[in-house]
């Protein structure tokens, strides 16, 4: 994957590495999980791995996204929207939560990501 290619135009590649960005956030939210899997006192085990496998799979999509999207495949575009549309929630739950500190940089990364993702740019080296 050359993320840094002079080929990519800077709205592109700035997507592919907040998108990478993102899908290490996840892993690093999954490990965590693990973690509270094989540590914590579960009320429900099946409920707490499902959380986990939700995060991995999260993880993965968005690491597979961005490494299509540096492979110029148009196909991946609209995906790595949606997912970006999903944070929007996310982010908002929590501000509405008291978790501000994490929910404005979540609000303000989707919508940069999604951004640059329909810029004229990124959508021109795709070939849409």
């Amino acid at each position: 994957m050359t993320t840094d290619s002079p080929s990519l135009p800077r709205a592109l590649r700035w997507a592919v590495w907040l998108l990478l960005g993102e899908a290490a956030v996840l892993a690093l939210i999954t490990a965590f999980l693990v973690y509270e899997d094989v540590t914590a006192t579960a009320t429900s085990l099946a409920s707490a791995l499902i959380v986990t496998g939700f995060a991995a799979v999260g993880a993965l999509l968005v690491f597979l996204l961005a490494r299509a999207l540096a492979a110029r495949r148009s196909g991946a575009r609209g995906p790595a929207i949606v997912v970006q549309l999903m944070f929007l929630p996310v982010g908002y739950f929590m501000i509405q939560g008291g978790l501000a500190w994490v929910g404005v940089p979540v609000l303000a990364l989707a919508l940069l990501v999604g951004a640059l993702l329909v810029s004229p740019s990124t959508t021109k080296a795709l070939g849409l």
